[in-house]
């Protein structure tokens, strides 16, 4: 779910999400105005996904099981798409998902360290992208609409060991973009010292066509090589892979920390 659908202060390449000039949209994708009561906001997750079952019960074919654990949700990824620190009652959203018995992942750019520092109520699992190795690289592939976002950025990863939560380095990772300089990926990661790392592959879908090609696509191979590099620079273990998702997972753990 997303509390800031269609705005962001960035316009990633390798994002999914619809941008302003995509096709003949245009909006001002920082200007976020109405902010939705936290309370309604997860009251409405939880009725979106009973609306999303309708039909299943009646369907021989569904898995009984699964249907009945899917009537009570108990995880929220606070990530769809936007930038979810541009909510500012973010805090209190998390709060009102806790309440619930929900855990909470929450997916930040990293660009607003001041929005992170304010949560009040830290969530779940903290992850935070990290889609590039130096401020050119950051500008080509992030593409960010504010000021200073890579300095931005850096604070929050000096802040993330702050943190009493599990948190996480996500890269994003484009063939012939920022798929390189594990070195360079490693030093900034340092900073951060997270629970994990994420190496993953860019995914050619959604709107990113319009921006990507799908040779930048990298194979899990690439992924797989990429994260035993980093790896090595970081001293992290390779704990787990899914090759169907292109995912490798890292940590200075030797096995995940069990949430939930």
């Amino acid at each position: 779910m997303t509390p800031t659908l269609l705005y962001c202060n960035m316009r990633c390449r390798f994002c999914w999400r619809i941008q302003s000039g995509d096709m003949t949209f245009k909006w001002n994708e920082t200007g976020l105005n109405r902010l939705d009561d936290p309370e309604e906001i997860v009251e409405g997750c939880i009725k979106a996904q009973l609306d999303i079952l309708s039909g299943y019960k009646a369907n021989p074919k569904a898995d009984r099981k699964k249907y009945r654990e899917a009537l009570t949700p108990k995880h929220v990824a606070i990530s769809l798409t936007g930038e979810p620190t541009l909510y500012s009652r973010l805090g209190e959203l998390i709060a009102s998902f806790h309440k619930r018995g929900f855990t909470t992942f929450l997916v930040s750019n990293g660009t607003l360290p001041e929005a992170l520092t304010q949560l009040g109520t830290e969530p779940t699992q903290l992850y935070i992208s990290l889609c590039a190795y130096d401020k050119k690289t950051f500008a080509k592939t992030c593409r960010p609409q504010i000021p200073k976002a890579w300095e931005r950025l850096n604070e929050t990863l000096f802040l993330l060991s702050s943190f009493k939560c599990p948190t996480v380095i996500r890269l994003t990772l484009v063939r012939h973009l920022n798929l390189s300089h594990p070195e360079q990926y490693a030093k900034l990661i340092e900073k951060a010292d997270p629970t994990y790392v994420e190496p993953k592959a860019y995914m050619h879908v959604g709107y990113s066509q319009l921006r990507l090609n799908y040779k930048n696509m990298p194979s899990h191979l690439e992924i797989h090589d990429f994260a035993v590099k980093l790896a090595k620079e970081i001293g992290y273990n390779l704990l787990k892979e899914a090759p169907e998702s292109r995912v490798v997972l890292l940590s200075g753990l030797e096995k995940p920390i069990k949430l939930a």
